[in-house]
C-alpha cells in the first residue's frame, strides 16, 4: 500500500455504507473495508459487502463476531422481522451496542495500519430510530477513540466521519449516482426471501424504495413484495 491517508470504512453491503466508502474514496483516502459477519440472517449482505469493496476498497477485512450469542434483536435472534412499515420507537430490529462494537473493531484496525480517520454510513433523518445512529453518539464515541487509544493520547487524534448523518435516503440515492456507484450491487433488507430479494416490507426495503422514489431515480432493486410507504 502506497503513503495515501488510510480510512478504515465500515462496509455492511447496504447502500448507506457505500456511499460512505464512496465519500471516502473521492476525499483521496485509501479505502480499508471492514465488514462484520455477526451471525445476522439478512447473511446475503456479505455478498454485497464482497462486490461494494472489490470496486473501493484496497483492503477486505470480514471479521466473524457471532452475536448469536447475546440475541436481543429480531437480526440475531428467533424474533420476527417487523413488516407494516416504520413505527414509532426503537425497533426490534435494533442490535444491542452494534456500532459500537462495530467502531471498537474498526478502531482497533485503524491504530494497528496507521489510519487516522473512520467512516461509517449512519444517518438520522430517514433511519429506523436507532440510537447508535445519533450525531451525539458520533461525537461521542470520536471522543472515546482519542482517549482510550495510545495515538489519541500521544497526540494523533482519530476523526470519526459520519458524512451521511444528515441526508434523506433520497439524498444518499443521489449522492450514490452523483459517485457513479451502481447501487444495484447493494443488498439492504433485514429479511431477504430465499432467492435473495428483498423483501419489500421491512423497513429498510421501505425506506430504500422511498429514498430512490423521491429522488427521482430508478430502482435497481429486485424486490419480493411490492414497497408500501
Amino acid at each position: 500500500m502506497t503513503d495515501q491517508r488510510k480510512a478504515v470504512v465500515l462496509v455492511s453491503g447496504g447502500l448507506d455504507s457505500m456511499v460512505a466508502a464512496g465519500l471516502a474514496r473521492e476525499q483521496g483516502f485509501a479505502v480499508l473495508a471492514l465488514t462484520v459477519n455477526y451471525g445476522q440472517r439478512h447473511a446475503i449482505e456479505l455478498q454485497a459487502a464482497a462486490r461494494i469493496a472489490a470496486e473501493l476498497a484496497q483492503r477486505h477485512v470480514v471479521l466473524d463476531l457471532d452475536l448469536t450469542q447475546f440475541g436481543g434483536s429480531a437480526l440475531t435472534s428467533d424474533i420476527a422481522v417487523p413488516k407494516s412499515g416504520v413505527g414509532e420507537g426503537i425497533p426490534v430490529t435494533y442490535v444491542p451496542a452494534r456500532n459500537t462494537v462495530f467502531l471498537s473493531l474498526a478502531l482497533a484496525w485503524a491504530e494497528a495500519v496507521g489510519a487516522r480517520d473512520l467512516f461509517i454510513g449512519v444517518n438520522a433523518l430517514d433511519y429506523s430510530g436507532y440510537p447508535d445512529c445519533r450525531p451525539e453518539f458520533i461525537d461521542q464515541f470520536e471522543a472515546l477513540a482519542n482517549t482510550a487509544t495510545k495515538a489519541g493520547v500521544e497526540g494523533e487524534p482519530f476523526t470519526l466521519h459520519a458524512p451521511l448523518q444528515h441526508m434523506t435516503k433520497a439524498d444518499i440515492a443521489r449522492e450514490a449516482a452523483r459517485l457513479g456507484l451502481d447501487a444495484g450491487l447493494s443488498h439492504s433488507c433485514y429479511d431477504p426471501a430465499a432467492d435473495g430479494r428483498h423483501c419489500g416490507l421491512c423497513d429498510a426495503c421501505r425506506l430504500r424504495a422511498k429514498g430512490f422514489i423521491e429522488a427521482g431515480l430508478p430502482d435497481p432493486t429486485r424486490y419480493a413484495g411490492q414497497p408500501q410507504a
